[in-house]
């Protein structure tokens, strides 16, 4: 019985880190970038802490209401597209909860692409998992599940029936 219960244990901790780390590496594979909101100013369409999925586009694909990302300053804003202005290459943006268009118009140069998707509070696991606490959490976890297993072999070892 103990056995069952420790591979039970280790089958779900194994299955908690994988569930955790696909939404931050296959989105990758399909061409997506993934970002996490840090500031309030797409709420409450984007929560701060949502996870963002990015694909490139066109700029000329990027339409009024399409929300993008884009650097600015070495920083990556996500802000909704208010006009594209093909002619002159860059986009007029705005936070969702900010009262007036961003100062600036975003030069098509700088567009790092259209949020294809969003999920909120995903990008506070994110955050925390790829930050170097969250790696060595990670890394005990795959090591309490191996240990978890090892245990199990010592209980069948110790005369308990084999099952």
């Amino acid at each position: 019985m103990g056995r069952k219960i420790c591979r039970l244990l280790s089958v779900l901790i194994l299955v908690a880190i994988v569930a955790i780390c696909i939404p931050m590496t296959v989105p990758r594979l399909m061409g997506y970038e993934v970002y996490v909101v840090v500031s309030g100013s797409m709420e409450p369409a984007i929560p701060v802490g949502s996870a963002l999925y990015v694909e490139a586009v066109r700029p000329e694909e990027v339409g009024p209401g399409d929300v993008v990302a884009f650097y600015d300053r070495g920083a990556v804003i996500t802000h909704r597209v208010v006009e594209n202005h093909v002619v002159e290459g860059e986009f007029i943006t705005k936070g969702d909860a900010n009262a007036e268009n961003d100062m600036e118009p975003v030069a098509y140069g700088a567009l790092i692409g259209r949020m294809g998707l969003q999920v909120p509070f995903l990008g506070s696991v994110m955050a925390v998992c790829s930050g170097t606490k969250g790696k060595i959490y990670l890394a005990s976890a795959v090591l309490g599940a191996v240990l978890l297993l090892w245990a199990g072999k010592l209980l069948d070892r110790d005369g308990e029936p084999k099952g």
